[in-house]
Formats: C-alpha cells, structure tokens, sequence
C-alpha cells in the first residue's frame, strides 16, 4: 500500500509521527508512506487553498516534503507533484492535536486536507487525537491513536464503503482522551451539535493602544446527544464518521422549489 500523510499542525508536530506510525503499520514492509506537510501551523484553516499565491515546495527528505500552504494545498502538491508519477492507495490526515467534533469539524484543516483527497477521488481518512486530564499529561498523548489507529483504518478499508462520486465519503476519527489502554470500543457516529461551544471573540488592547481580537472557544460536548462523535469521544469511545462535501440540504429542495416558481 502507499500512504499519503499531510496534517495541520505542521511538519514537525508530534502528531504527525503518530501518523506516520500508523501508516507504516498499514502499509508494511513493502509499502512506501510519503509525507506532504504545511511548513507551519495550519490549525483553523478549514478546507482553504492558495489560489491567489504560489505555494514553496520543499524537499526534506526522501518521500518527505514541507508546504507554504494549507492541508488541501498539500494534498494536491502530493497528488500533482510530488507523487504524479506513484498516486496513493490513502491518505491520511493528522494525527491532529485536539479533537475534531461537532462544529469544530467545519472549520479543521485536518479535516479539510482528508475532504480535498476526497475530491480528488482518493480514499480518505483524518485522525484527531482529543486531549483531555486523562491523557495530556501522559508521556506519550497520542497514546489512544497509536495503539488503536491501524486497526480502526483497518476496520473501515474492510468494510470498503466508499463512493465513486464527486462529493464521494471520506472519514472522520476521533480518539479519545485517555490512555490506550481505556479505550471502550469503537462506534460509528453522526456529526454532533454542541450548545454553547461556539466561537467567539475577546478584545484586547496592547500597550501601543491598538485593540486586537482574540477567538475564544467555548468546550461542551457534553450537551451533544448521544451516538455523536463529541458525546462518544468525550465517553472514551473511539468515533469513526463518514462525511460528505455536499453541503445541500437535499430535505428542503423540493420544499423551495414552489416558493421560487
């Protein structure tokens, strides 16, 4: 198998060895993993793409490679670029820090990276790594994803449910905030809705008298109902969600349709 490994966190971040962990293990002796990276810090960025700059491509390695862009920029100067010549079987984005629930799931470059792969036609899978008492502290935080990581792709390269169309599924999972071995299971979920954990801003003024906005993010997944990824993750389970870029809400069509005419 050949793996294609981008993230959001950057090309140095620890997650990224997590993943690359993983991929090894799915790709065995006789695979190949290539790793097309951001240069820097990319969290937040959703699914953005360099349309109106270039992006520096720069090689660091054999099959290892930095970015001046974002996730999905990464993904189409892997696909294009770096291996035109040998696609990929996967690609995997992450292991992100933090999880990637709920809203969150919306504005995530590591969710943004899996869903360009996914419009590029290839098999797609992001990986975040929730964080939490349990397991930040822990020598190794991506603990959960490491153990647990190849088995769960595993899993779903097995159950091979994916989609030859343009807005085909790609897939979202979570690991939850404990250590590996207080994993309750794994469970399939929909994208959850949390009350109060939304973006906000704080304002802020600097000595020079500028004012300047902080985001804050309120934390609730508790409020999400049951079966969603950010009520089972936060429960110890890993969460596994299958996504679409589609982003019509096919029910209300029809139901416009008369408004209109």
């Amino acid at each position: 198998m050949r793996i294609l490994i981008t993230n959001d966190d950057g090309i140095s971040a620890p997650g990224l060895e997590a993943a690359e962990a993983i991929a090894h293990e799915l790709a065995g002796p006789d695979g190949e993993v290539w790793v097309v990276a951001p240069a820097f810090e990319q969290s937040g960025v959703g699914h953005c793409v360099s349309y109106i700059r270039p992006m520096r491509l720069e090689p660091l390695g054999p099959r290892r490679h930095a970015v001046e862009g974002s996730p999905a920029d990464c993904v189409m100067a892997g696909l294009y670029e770096v291996m035109a010549d040998c696609q990929p079987d996967l690609v995997l984005s992450g292991v992100n820090r933090g999880h990637n629930v709920a809203e969150d799931t919306l504005y995530s470059g590591t969710i943004g990276g899996a869903m360009e792969a996914a419009l590029q036609g290839r098999r797609a899978i992001a990986m975040s790594q929730y964080f939490g008492p349990e397991n930040r502290h822990l020598e190794d935080p991506f603990a959960a994803a490491r153990a647990h990581g190849a088995r769960v792709i595993r899993q779903i390269l097995a159950a091979d449910i994916w989609e030859e169309t343009r807005y085909g599924v790609f897939y979202n999972i979570n690991f939850p905030p404990c250590p590996a071995g207080d994993v309750r299971g794994v469970k399939a979920t929909r994208q959850g809705h949390r009350a109060s954990a939304t973006f906000g801003v704080e304002r802020q003024v600097a000595p020079n008298g500028r004012t300047y906005l902080w985001l804050t993010h309120g934390h609730d997944n508790a409020s999400s109902a049951p079966g969603t990824d950010a009520r089972e993750a936060l429960e110890g389970h890993i969460t596994v969600t299958p996504l679409r870029a589609d982003l019509t809400a096919h029910d209300l069509v029809d139901r416009l349709s008369p408004a209109l005419s």
